[in-house]
């Protein structure tokens, strides 16, 4: 039998931790906190406290401070959205991002439910060809078959008779890395902003055009709102997913007018799309690159509820709340974090190709005509500046408004038996003073996430049960 020495000897350094977190008088409290912020993988560590006082007598209602919380701190969630960096709070922000898209197409959360009534479009709109690549292929087709395909000016075959499955890391790779035109393909991605924009606003041209209404009136007729997300395909050039609704001129709260149909928006957003382009600065180095949306092109009618032709709602609203929560480990995005310098281009964990692009970023970043598109600060995402997921004003709800709301549930026991909001003060003084785990606390919270986890999808198996049972 070993002594208690030689056992603690044998203990990892979490294993240590974990026994040290354990030992300490104020684990329960800690060990709240950690349930508190849903297991999240970095918290967040504050200082500081909060102070609630009637505003007519300054009576004292509320004082909370961390002087007595474990280490004087309160951790608070860190709110990241890659899954790859803390799956708790991606799983929050999906739940977020599936009721703000899905109340822009069903109603709720301040939209009205007669907004099914909106023609509304699931677009998808995609990046040109700067080289040919090779993709997965089926059992019954192979990459490049071609025999007489040829050879490029660099001696490689355009041709590839291979099958390609979807985890073949050559999927998404050039044929020929020096035919293919990296420039072009980060300037896109510098560009892709600027597309978007022009796209919307073409689109509400066509719309007045075939309407027979003068351009400049279209905002007193109706109301273009969407949602989009951006998804990094396998050759590392975005295309982007749109929920596109055509409102009446004041929003969600009204029809558009008669000729605003489903057949009329889906015909202006396919003129719009092949018809705008953005050109790039010139550069002595480069030239001038004519950028536009490539010639995939899928605009599909949405369906509430199951009925009728199309896609249905909340499946397009769960694949972009998805989507959202992906990191760069998950698709080719490049990386998680910064680049400062091209020796990180060289150690990033990304493959070739990536790395190509991030070398592009660098060299183009460097002249002077193309500062304004910083593609040294955006060389992780491969010159792409945008959010993953944008919205217009009308669109639905907002991310600060849906937490908001989840932060007053939250604390709304607590406050019983105070006054009404409008007749307190809160003096609130917090400062950051760190953030993340200790191996062994790092250990307990993946525990405590993963038992939450567990017991989310046994209330969401009873809840599909108990549903089931009233149908039959």
């Amino acid at each position: 039998m070993l002594d208690r020495a030689a056992r603690l000897r044998q203990l990892t350094e979490a294993d240590r931790d974990v026994v040290r977190l354990a030992q300490d008088p104020k684990f329960a409290r800690w060990l709240e906190q950690i349930t508190a912020t849903g297991g999240c993988a970095h918290p967040v560590h504050l200082t500081g406290a909060t102070t609630v006082r009637d505003t007519y007598s300054g009576e004292i209602l509320h004082h909370y401070d961390t002087s007595r919380e474990p280490g004087e701190r309160l951790l608070v969630r860190c709110r990241n959205r890659r899954a790859t960096v803390c799956p708790p709070c991606s799983r929050l922000h999906a739940g977020d991002t599936f009721h703000l898209v899905r109340a822009g197409l069903t109603g709720g959360k301040s939209v009205p439910a007669d907004v099914r009534q909106h023609p509304r479009l699931f677009v998808t709109l995609t990046a040109p060809g700067f080289g040919p690549v090779h993709h997965a292929t089926t059992r019954d087709e192979r990459c490049r078959p071609r025999r007489d395909a040829g050879h490029c000016e660099h001696g490689r075959s355009l041709g590839c008779p291979a099958h390609h499955t979807n985890t073949d890391p050559l999927v998404g790779q050039p044929l020929c890395p020096d035919c293919y035109d990296y420039p072009a393909h980060v300037l896109w991605h510098a560009h892709a902003g600027e597309l978007w924009a022009r796209f919307a606003r073409a689109v509400r041209r066509a719309l007045a055009t075939s309407a027979g209404i003068v351009q400049t009136q279209f905002p007193s007729y109706a109301r273009l709102s969407f949602a989009k997300v951006a998804e990094y395909q396998r050759r590392a050039a975005i295309h982007l997913h749109a929920v596109v609704r055509l409102d009446g001129p004041t929003g969600p709260h009204e029809l558009p007018p008669p000729w605003g149909t489903a057949d009329a928006l889906s015909t202006a957003v396919q003129t719009a799309a092949r018809a705008v382009t953005v050109i790039s600065p010139y550069s002595p180095s480069i030239g001038e690159h004519t950028l536009r949306w490539g010639d995939q092109l899928d605009a599909r009618p949405l369906r509430a509820f199951g009925d009728g032709d199309g896609l249905a709602d909340d499946a397009v609203a769960a694949y972009v709340a998805k989507y959202v929560t992906k990191g760069a480990a998950d698709t080719a995005a490049g990386t998680d974090y910064r680049l400062t310098s091209a020796d990180d281009i060289e150690t990033a964990p990304v493959s070739p190709h990536l790395r190509s692009l991030m070398h592009a970023c660098w060299r183009l970043g460097s002249l002077p005509e193309l500062a304004p598109l910083r593609l040294r600060a955006w060389a992780h995402t491969l010159g792409y500046r945008g959010h993953i997921l944008t919205k217009s004003r009308a669109y639905s709800t907002t991310y600060t408004t849906l937490r908001a709301e989840r932060a007053d549930h939250q604390r709304g026991a607590a406050e019983i038996g105070f006054p009404d909001a409008t007749d307190t003060t809160t003096d609130a003084h917090w400062r950051y003073i760190g953030s993340g785990h200790n191996p062994g606390a790092a250990l307990i919270a993946a525990g405590i996430a993963e038992d939450l986890a567990r017991n989310r999808e046994i209330a969401h198996d009873e809840r599909a049960a108990s549903a089931n049972e009233v149908t039959k």
